[in-house]
């Protein structure tokens, strides 16, 4: 007799885990909003000079990694002969 109620407890425990899991992921996604709120977010001029700032440096590390390329291949043509 006690088997069956240890299999009926058994039985219970999966919906309360699923529901607890739901649960959970509803709490983690307030908090989420929660922290949100809490953030500052950059201006409209703010967020356009930081774009900028990023796309110049961007820029100007593909230019420095395109010269060193360049002069790495020119130096392994040079010895290389060809």
């Amino acid at each position: 007799m006690s088997e069956k109620k240890t299999h009926n407890k058994k039985k219970a425990a999966f919906p309360q885990k699923v529901k607890s899991f739901f649960v959970r992921i509803g709490l983690a996604f307030k908090n989420m909003v929660a922290e949100l709120k809490k953030v500052t977010w950059p201006s409209r001029k703010e967020l356009t000079n930081y774009s900028v700032v990023v796309i110049v440096f961007l820029v100007l590390l593909a230019v420095i990694v395109g010269l060193l390329d360049l002069g790495g291949s020119s130096l392994i043509k040079l010895l290389m002969g060809t």
